[in-house]
């Protein structure tokens, strides 16, 4: 019976926007040298956001922690050499002068792991946020192209409450997130 390889996590410091090359490069190679029993996974934290352009609801993943990629590993031999010289790729986070990279600790794995489960099972988080004062313009409903100030913001439910003029009268309208956008 062979004995079980022991992994920990580790972070890889790479360039902002490169997360996803890196995710490829480092598969490739792996598979490529057929160390797939060293490293186990390559894990990008993303969370999905949903943006109103032009009245429609775009939704679109976004990384939870930009320029940093997870890798469960078990870093001996030439491994940490190979993923530290992989395109990208800065280094390890916490790494000390000619040292072993810095493992992250169980609780810390567990709550970024923990983070990611919750952010793929929300359903909608908005990039926009809106605050009491700022001018928004309706994009939907009987009152679309009608414009008016904020004076209400409800997170939990999605909700704006917006005083518009009508007629030159101001009146109070309650509206979704995805019926305006900031002017």
């Amino acid at each position: 019976m062979a004995e079980e390889i022991k992994k920990r996590w580790y972070v890889l410091r790479t360039i902002g926007g490169k997360e996803r090359k890196v995710k490829e490069y480092i598969d490739k190679e792996i598979d490529a040298l057929g160390l797939t029993e060293y490293v186990s996974q390559v894990l990008i934290p993303t969370e999905k956001v949903y943006q109103v352009r032009n009245g429609k609801k775009i939704s679109k993943e976004r990384n939870f922690y930009p320029g940093y990629v997870l890798i469960e590993a078990s870093l001996v031999g030439e491994i940490p050499h190979i993923l530290r010289n992989i395109t990208n790729v800065i280094g390890f986070l916490g790494d000390t002068r000619g040292g072993a990279p810095a493992p992250l600790r169980k609780n810390e794995i567990q709550r970024i792991l923990g983070t990611v489960d919750e952010l793929a099972q929300q359903d909608v988080e908005f990039e926009t946020q809106y605050h009491v004062g700022e001018m928004v313009k309706v994009t939907d409903g009987p009152f679309n192209g009608f414009s008016g100030e904020i004076k209400e913001v409800n997170n939990d439910n999605k909700k704006l409450k917006v005083m518009v003029k009508i007629f030159g009268r101001e009146t109070p309208l309650e509206l979704s997130f995805v019926q305006v956008e900031k002017e």
